[in-house]
C-alpha cells in the first residue's frame, strides 16, 4: 500500500502542477496575443488624406509582389539545380577531399574534406587543426561554414588548418551509426597523421554532430583535443518546465506519437530509407508563424534587398538527405526516446560489447547552449554531466575539465549561423582553447564580458568560474528534473509499440514498398513539392521572369512610413500573432496531455517496473566517496609529477580563474619547461585532480608525505629550485603572495628538508 500511495501521491502532484502550469500558460499566451493585436490595430491609422495616395501604393505593392513570386521561382530553380548536382555542401569556402568514407572497409556516406583558405588568409600547419562535424538531422552539411563569419571562418582567421566532415544524400547499404562513428575515428587519425607536430585536433560538433563527437572521443580517449559541443542534445529527457511558461515541445513528441514505431514506419515506406524531410517538417511545425508568414513577408516587404539572403539560406534549408532504417531506429530508440547515450548503454562496437562511457573522455569539453533554443534547450545540453558524474571529486579524480557557456536568447539555428555569435562566442572559444587546457580539473562556467574599446569597437574579457556539481544537481532536482520520471514510461511503452509494429505491421508494409513508391513519396513530400512545383518546370510561370525584371527596372517604391505600408505590416503582424497564439495553445495542451498520459498512476507503475528506481543515496560526507578514498589511499604513492601537482595546488590561489592568469601561466610553463613533469597533458590533468583531492582532505598528511614522493635528492632540489625561482619571478611578486601562501611555501620547504639558506630567503623576500 505504501508503494501505491507513493505513486498516487506523485501522480496527483504532477496532475496538479501541470494543470496550474496550463492555466498560467494560457493566460500568458492570451495576454501576449491581445497586446500584439492591439498594437497592430493602433498602427494602422485612419488618416483619410494619406489613404488617398493608394495608387502609388498599389504600384509599389504590385511590383514587390512580382519580385516576391519570382524569388520563390528562383528558389525552386536553385533547389532543382542543387539536386542535379548531388546536393553538395553549402560551404562558403572551397574544399578538397582528404578521405572518402565510401572507400573504407565498412563504407559510409561520409567524407573528410580540407577547407582551402581564401585569398589573403594564411594557415600555420603547426597550429592545432580543427575538425567540424555538422548535424545530419534532415538537412545537408555546411551550416558550420555557411558564411565568412562562422565556425570555419573564425578558425581560418586564427591561422588554424580546418577540416570538415561532410556527408552525401544516399546512405551506403547497411551502414549504421556505429559505422559512422568508426569512420570519424579514421578521420581523426588522418588529420593527426597530416599534422604530426601539431596539438591534437579540436573537434567541433553541431547538434547531432555534438553527440557524434562525444561518442568519438569516448571510444578512443586521448586521440582528440578539446571538444566544443554546440547545441547538442545529450540528455534527451531534459527541458524546462517553469511555472507560468512552458518550453521545448519537441521533447514531448515521442510520447504523444507512441514512441519510435512511426520512424520505423516512415523508413519502411521509404523502402528502407528514412526521408530527412520529415525531420525538417517537424522543425517548421515548431514555429508556424515564421514558416507560413514571417519569413515570406520579410521578402515581400523588403523585395529590393532581402531576396539574396533568403535564397542563400533556402539553398541549405531545402536540401533533404536520407538515412538507413538502421540509423534512424538506432537514433530514436537509443537517444530520442531511450536517452541511453550518457548511461553507457549504447554500444560502441569498437571494443566488443563495450558501451560509450563518457567518463573516459580525456579532452576538455566546452558545452555551448542557448536559453532561446527550443530544440536543444540548455538542460538537454548540460544535464548529462550530472547523470554521468557522481561528484565534483570524481570529475577532478578523472582529470576532466568541463566548461559550460550559455547564450541568453539566440535560437537553435542562430547558435550555428549567427554572425554575431561567431564574432563573439566562437572567436573567444577559439582564442582561449589553449588556456582551457591549462585549467585544473573541475566544472566551470565560462563568462564573456563585452566592453567598448577604442573607436567603439567591442572588446571581450573571459573568466572561468568554478562550480561544484553537487550544487548544480541540487538546483536541477529542485527546479527542472522533477518531470523526467514520465519519460521512463514513454520508453517502456515505446518498446511495446515498436515490438507490436514489427510483429503485426512491418512485414506487410515492407512487402508493399518498393523504390518506385518510395521515390514518389519523397518527390511529393510537401517541402519538395512547394519548391519544384514553383520553378521553371511549371510552364504557367513562363511570364514571371520578364514581368519581375520589368518591375525591378520600373520600381516606384513608397516610403516605409506610408500609411498603407504601415497597414500592410499591421495585417502581417496580426496573421503572425494569430499563428503564434495557435502555437502557444497547441504546445500548452500537448504538454498537459503528455503529463496526464504518462504521469498517471499506471504510467508511473510501468516506469518503475521497467527501470526500478535506485534508492536515493544518503547524503554522505565527500570524504566517504569512493574516489576520495582511493585518492587518499595513494597519498604516499607516486613520483615527481604527483609531488609537482600536489605542491602546485597547495600554494596557488583558489576560486575564479581570469583568462589573464591562465595566459600568464602558459608563458611561465614555457619559461620553466625544464622543471615540468614529462607526462602527457591528459595524464597530468588526472594527476592534478587526484592531488587536489589529497591536498584538500588531508593537508597535513599530504605535506608530510612529500619526501616519499621524492626519495631522490635531485628531484627534491629540482622542485625546491622551481619554488625559489617562481617566488622571485617578477610576475609572481607583482600579483603578491598572501601570508597563507608564504606559510605554505615554508611548510613545503621544511618537509622537503630545504637547506637553511633556502628557507632564510623567505623573510628577505617578504621585506622586498
Amino acid at each position: 500500500m505504501n508503494i501505491i500511495g507513493e505513486k498516487l501521491s506523485r501522480s496527483v502532484d504532477i496532475s496538479e502542477r501541470i494543470t496550474r502550469v496550463l492555466q498560467q500558460r494560457l493566460q500568458v499566451a492570451t495576454e501576449r496575443f491581445q497586446s500584439r493585436t492591439n498594437a497592430a490595430y493602433s498602427a494602422i491609422g485612419s488618416s483619410a488624406a494619406a489613404w488617398m495616395a493608394w495608387p502609388q501604393y498599389a504600384v509599389d505593392c504590385a511590383q514587390r509582389a512580382l519580385i516576391f513570386w519570382d524569388t520563390l521561382r528562383q528558389r525552386g530553380n536553385n533547389y532543382l539545380e542543387h539536386v542535379q548536382q548531388g546536393q553538395p555542401p553549402v560551404l562558403h569556402f572551397k574544399y578538397e577531399t582528404v578521405l572518402d568514407g565510401r572507400t573504407l572497409e565498412r563504407p559510409v556516406n561520409y567524407a573528410l574534406v580540407r577547407i582551402i583558405p581564401p585569398e589573403g588568409v594564411s594557415i600555420d600547419a603547426g597550429k592545432r587543426p580543427y575538425i567540424i562535424i555538422d548535424p545530419r538531422g534532415g538537412h545537408g552539411p555546411g551550416i558550420g561554414g555557411f558564411k565568412d563569419d562562422s565556425q570555419v571562418g573564425v578558425a581560418l582567421r586564427g591561422g588554424h588548418p580546418v577540416y570538415f566532415v561532410i556527408f552525401f544524400v544516399e546512405p551506403e547499404p547497411g551502414q549504421t551509426l556505429l559505422d559512422v562513428s568508426a569512420a570519424e575515428r579514421e578521420f581523426v587519425h588522418k588529420v593527426r597523421a597530416l599534422h604530426p607536430e601539431s596539438p591534437k585536433p579540436a573537434i567541433v560538433g553541431n547538434c547531432q554532430g555534438g553527440w557524434a563527437a562525444m561518442m568519438l572521443a569516448a571510444s578512443e580517449p586521448g586521440e582528440t583535443g578539446p571538444l566544443v559541443i554546440v547545441g547538442a542534445p545529450m540528455s534527451y529527457w531534459g527541458g524546462a518546465w517553469r511555472e507560468g511558461e512552458g518550453d521545448n515541445p519537441m521533447r514531448y513528441a515521442g510520447g504523444l506519437l507512441g514512441g519510435t514505431w512511426l520512424a520505423s514506419l516512415s523508413a519502411d515506406l521509404g523502402n528502407g530509407k528514412f526521408d530527412g524531410a520529415h525531420l525538417v517538417q517537424n522543425f517548421e511545425n515548431l514555429n508556424p508563424a515564421n514558416t507560413l508568414v514571417d519569413k515570406y513577408y520579410r521578402v515581400f516587404a523588403n523585395a529590393d534587398t532581402e531576396p539574396a539572403r533568403f535564397l542563400e539560406f533556402e539553398r541549405w534549408w531545402g536540401g533533404y538527405f536520407l538515412m538507413n532504417r538502421e540509423e534512424i531506429d538506432w537514433i530514436t530508440r537509443n537517444l530520442f526516446v531511450g536517452n541511453k547515450l550518457w548511461s553507457g548503454e549504447v554500444k560502441s562496437g569498437a571494443r566488443g560489447s563495450a558501451g560509450f562511457d563518457l567518463r573516459e573522455i580525456r579532452s576538455p569539453i566546452i558545452m555551448f547552449a542557448s536559453l532561446g533554443d527550443n530544440i536543444t534547450p540548455p538542460q538537454q545540453a548540460f544535464n548529462w554531466v550530472a547523470d554521468v558524474y557522481g561528484s565534483t571529486e570524481e570529475i577532478k579524480a578523472r582529470g576532466q575539465v568541463i566548461v559550460g557557456l550559455m547564450h541568453e536568447d539566440v535560437g537553435h539555428l542562430g547558435i550555428f549561423v549567427s554572425g554575431k555569435v561567431a564574432q563573439k562566442e566562437y572567436t573567444q572559444i577559439a582564442s582561449v582553447m589553449k588556456s582551457i587546457e591549462m585549467l585544473p580539473p573541475g566544472l566551470y562556467g565560462m563568462e564573456i564580458k563585452e566592453t567598448k574599446g577604442e573607436g567603439g569597437r567591442p572588446e571581450y574579457q573571459v573568466d572561468f568560474h568554478e562550480v561544484r556539481l553537487e550544487e548544480v544537481v541540487a538546483r536541477l532536482n529542485r527546479h527542472q528534473r522533477v518531470d523526467e520520471k514520465p519519460f521512463e514510461a514513454v520508453a517502456a511503452i515505446s518498446e511495446f509499440n515498436q515490438r507490436a509494429y514489427e510483429l503485426f505491421v512491418q512485414p506487410s508494409v515492407q512487402a508493399a514498398s518498393n523504390e518506385f513508391i518510395a521515390g514518389l513519396l519523397r518527390r511529393f513530400h510537401p517541402l519538395r513539392l512547394q519548391r519544384w512545383a514553383f520553378s521553371d518546370y511549371n510552364p504557367w510561370l513562363a511570364w514571371l521572369p520578364g514581368a519581375a525584371q520589368l518591375a525591378k527596372e520600373k520600381r516606384q517604391p513608397v516610403a516605409a512610413d506610408d500609411p498603407l505600408r504601415r497597414a500592410e505590416a499591421s495585417f502581417a503582424e496580426l496573421a503572425s500573432a494569430t499563428l503564434d497564439y495557435h502555437r502557444a495553445l497547441r504546445d500548452a495542451f500537448a504538454e498537459a496531455l503528455f503529463f496526464h498520459v504518462y504521469g498517471n498512476l499506471f504510467s508511473l507503475y510501468i516506469a518503475d517496473k521497467q527501470k526500478a528506481l535506485a534508492p536515493e543515496a544518503a547524503v554522505i560526507e565527500p570524504r566517504e566517496l569512493p574516489v576520495v578514498k582511493e585518492a587518499l589511499a595513494a597519498i604516499d604513492q607516486g613520483g615527481y609529477p604527483e609531488a609537482f601537482a600536489r605542491v602546485g595546488f597547495l600554494v596557488t590561489r583558489r576560486g575564479d580563474v581570469p583568462l589573464s592568469r591562465l595566459e600568464s601561466g602558459q608563458q611561465m610553463v614555457k619559461d620553466y619547461k625544464e622543471f615540468l613533469p614529462t607526462v602527457p597533458l591528459e595524464e597530468m590533468r588526472r594527476i592534478a585532480g587526484e592531488q587536489e583531492i589529497i591536498a584538500t582532505y588531508e593537508t597535513d598528511r599530504a605535506i608530510a608525505a612529500l619526501p616519499k614522493l621524492l626519495p631522490e635528492r635531485k628531484d627534491r632540489e629540482r622542485l625546491l629550485t622551481l619554488l625559489e625561482r617562481l617566488e622571485n619571478d617578477p610576475r609572481v611578486r607583482h600579483d603578491g603572495l598572501t601570508p597563507e601562501q608564504r606559510a605554505m611555501l615554508e611548510r613545503v620547504r621544511k618537509a622537503l628538508g630545504a637547506p637553511a639558506r633556502v628557507r632564510r630567503a623567505l623573510p628577505q623576500m617578504e621585506k622586498a
